[in-house]
C-alpha cells in the first residue's frame, strides 16, 4: 500500500489540516479504514488519535483508492468538531458486543 498525498489545506477555524490523498494498492482488495489511518500518521508523522479518514472510495476496476481525512491540532478538539458517526468509524471494532 503506497499512499500519495495530493492536496493538503489548513483549516484555522476548526484547527485541523484537510488532506486529499491516493491510495495505490496492487495485489490487495480494498485497504480496511484502520490500516489507511495508521499509515496516513505514520506518512505526516502525527499521532494516531488526531487522524480521522472521513471518506475512501476506489475506483471501478483498479487498485487505486482516493480519500479524504482530517488531521486535528489537538485529539480533544477532534473529538468536539468530528461527526459521532465518522468517529465511531475510525475506531476498532470491539469484541462480544451486540452484532457479533
Amino acid at each position: 500500500m503506497k499512499i500519495e498525498i495530493i492536496s493538503q489545506k489548513r483549516n484555522n477555524l476548526l484547527g485541523r489540516e484537510e488532506v486529499t490523498f491516493k491510495i495505490s494498492h496492487e495485489g490487495e482488495g480494498t485497504p480496511p479504514r484502520l490500516k489507511v489511518r495508521e499509515a496516513m500518521a505514520n506518512t505526516l508523522g502525527v499521532d494516531l488519535e488526531r487522524v480521522y479518514i472521513r471518506r475512501l472510495e476506489t475506483k471501478t476496476g483498479t487498485m487505486v483508492t482516493l480519500g479524504e481525512a482530517n488531521i486535528y491540532d489537538s485529539a480533544e478538539n477532534a473529538v468536539k468538531v468530528e461527526p459521532k458517526h465518522i468517529i465511531l468509524r475510525n475506531r476498532p471494532k470491539e469484541k462480544g458486543g451486540e452484532g457479533e
